[in-house]
């Protein structure tokens, strides 16, 4: 095997792989939070407890994939460019 298309079989594993991820969990844990969503602090003794709710997930720990955030733009993009709800007449 080439190491072309060692390398194109590689990429396209890897494309299909993400993209059975995105279409099976398409939210995945928030990397400012680590998915707990709320950062940690410690007092003044080093004990830790709970900090600020996360603005980035909005305190629920998951935020949307890329590749489904992308999947979801290109939909509705698709939708409204093809809406045939205008009628035949009024072109």
């Amino acid at each position: 095997m080439t190491p072309a298309l060692l390398a194109i079989a590689c990429l396209l594993a890897i494309t299909l792989g993400y993209g059975g991820v995105c279409a099976v969990s398409p939210f995945g844990d928030c990397r400012r939070c680590r998915g707990m969503g709320h950062a940690l602090k410690t007092d003044r003794k080093g004990r830790m407890k709970r900090g600020k709710d996360c603005r980035h997930c909005h305190a629920t720990g998951k935020r949307i994939r890329t590749g489904r955030w992308l999947y979801n733009r290109w939909a509705r993009i698709y939708r409204t460019g093809t809406d045939t709800d205008t009628p035949e007449g009024s072109r």
